[in-house]
């Protein structure tokens, strides 16, 4: 069945790895590496069943050759521990056809890298033995527009309040703080890479009238009362294939016991619940919050209560069970969904804020810098009509407004591209709007936030209500206590 498997490594020069290898391995080619001179061949590899290569538009076309392309990679990183490449490593579904995974890998990769401005170098890999996956290596510099290599951060100067650099005296340099020119190193990109993989997969299966999904979530953020296996690497996997055993393989079988225990309580809880929905007189089947109401009060009229460790009482359950009727939730699955489905409104919110809190960061730059130009305009006129001899004084008495003048007029003409005109207005009008929609946006996430915890609680809570009503069930059944 589909399973979900996503990795991302970095190729480091400073772990002693070549990117020209890498490719070559992953590739089943062989390969000169330009840096050191040494070739890497890797022809004899099996298990390569194709390999693609994708640029994104500012991008050379001769990159298109992997060689050269990750020979120019080699070429740009100068320093012993350069950050090479990033690897992605996807397992691709077994439902799927050859065709179809290729298909699968080569759309998401164009969506989700290329279009970033990466180059992505695939290789997809299938032996035969039910393992089918893809290695995406990519690159970690954007292209200017010149199709040159960009910079992967770049420096800027911290400015006193007469817009001067800052200078230490201790480190004998200017201060500044480095920025990071793309947003492909932040700590969200791997989780938003990651559901994007699960949900573009999913896609892909439904239109094919595969029933399987998969879930990028870990089983405690899914609900699942599962126990993750540990990766088993290359060498060993090699080793358990062989019948021999190793340590990573039997700390899986034994967590493989433990899941299997866990999915028997699972599977008797959904017997209580069926029982349950035997047992009453309704001609309507019972919803989840009639499941627990009966519970409960059969507990109270038996002076029970205390043992439930998180619900004891019905006044302690009036909001568990408010819930569940106001959004019509009808069992146990019906609760996971309604966890999901707000689990990805969140992530929704939260790709929809991106892209306008970067909008809103370069709006605040443009107006601000219109403000410069307007605040500074005379001082530089007159500037202007200085005596050449008279200049030098002037700018003294006026270094910070002409600085900031001169740096605003860089950054507005920059901004216009040949138009003549500022538009502020219209920058104040779209900042207006943005920042509602922001606002709005941050509210629903700051509500969403808090009645995701709260539904988390009311799914802990059920859950231990029905694992404790089986226990009470399973004792009935085997000692014959007449309830």
């Amino acid at each position: 069945m589909a399973i979900y498997h996503l990795s991302i490594k970095i190729v480091s020069r400073g772990k002693g790895q070549s990117v020209v290898a890498s490719a070559a391995y992953r590739a089943g080619e062989k390969n000169k590496n330009e840096y050191d001179g040494k070739i890497h061949d890797y022809t004899r590899k099996g298990g390569v069943i194709q390999t693609a290569l994708f640029l994104p538009n500012n991008a050379p076309p001769e990159y298109q050759d992997r060689a050269v392309l990750w020979n120019a990679v080699e070429q740009i990183e100068k320093a012993k521990n350069s950050q090479l490449a990033r690897e992605i490593e996807l397992a691709l579904p077994v439902e799927l056809t050859k065709e179809q995974n290729i298909f699968l890998v080569h759309e998401h990769v164009k969506k989700h890298f290329v279009r970033e401005g990466m180059c992505a170098d695939i290789a997809i890999h299938d032996e035969g033995k039910g393992n089918p996956h893809a290695h995406v290596m990519l690159t970690m510099r954007p292209f200017n527009e010149d199709r040159t290599w960009g910079d992967k951060q770049k420096k800027v100067y911290k400015l006193d309040e007469d817009g001067n650099k800052i200078y230490d005296p201790k480190k004998r340099q200017y201060e500044c703080s480095k920025v990071q020119t793309t947003d492909w190193n932040e700590r969200t990109k791997a989780e938003e890479w990651r559901g994007a993989w699960a949900e573009y997969v999913n896609g892909v299966l439904e239109h094919n009238d595969h029933a399987e999904r998969i879930d990028h979530r870990s089983y405690q953020r899914q609900g699942i009362d599962q126990i993750p296996t540990i990766h088993l690497g290359v060498a060993a996997s090699q080793m358990e294939r062989r019948g021999i055993h190793t340590e990573r393989g039997d700390i899986n079988r034994e967590i493989e016991v433990s899941n299997q225990k866990l999915r028997e309580l699972r599977a008797r809880i959904v017997k209580l619940e069926t029982w349950l929905k035997e047992e009453t007189d309704n001609t309507e089947p019972p919803t989840l919050a009639d499941v627990i109401t009966h519970i409960l009060e059969r507990r109270e009229q038996t002076g029970q209560p205390s043992r439930y460790t998180t619900i004891n009482n019905l006044k302690a359950a009036a909001h568990l069970l408010s819930f569940l009727m106001s959004n019509k939730i009808m069992d146990m699955a019906g609760l996971e969904k309604k966890n999901i489905s707000m689990h990805i409104e969140q992530s929704a919110i939260l790709d929809e804020l991106k892209p306008i809190d970067r909008r809103l960061k370069t709006l605040d730059e443009h107006i601000k810098q219109s403000g410069y130009i307007k605040e500074f305009a005379a001082v530089n006129r007159e500037y202007q009509q200085q005596k050449p001899k008279d200049q030098p004084a002037f700018l003294e008495t006026h270094r910070r407004e002409l600085t900031l003048y001169q740096a605003a007029e860089r950054h507005i003409k920059g901004v216009l591209n040949g138009r003549d005109k500022i538009p502020l207005p219209a920058w104040k009008a779209e900042r207006e709007k943005l920042t509602a929609d922001k606002k709005r946006l941050d509210n629903r996430y700051v509500a969403l936030k808090g009645e995701v915890k709260e539904v988390e609680k009311i799914h802990r809570n059920v859950y231990d209500i029905l694992r404790e009503e089986t226990r009470e069930a399973q004792h009935t059944r085997t000692h014959g206590v007449d309830r």
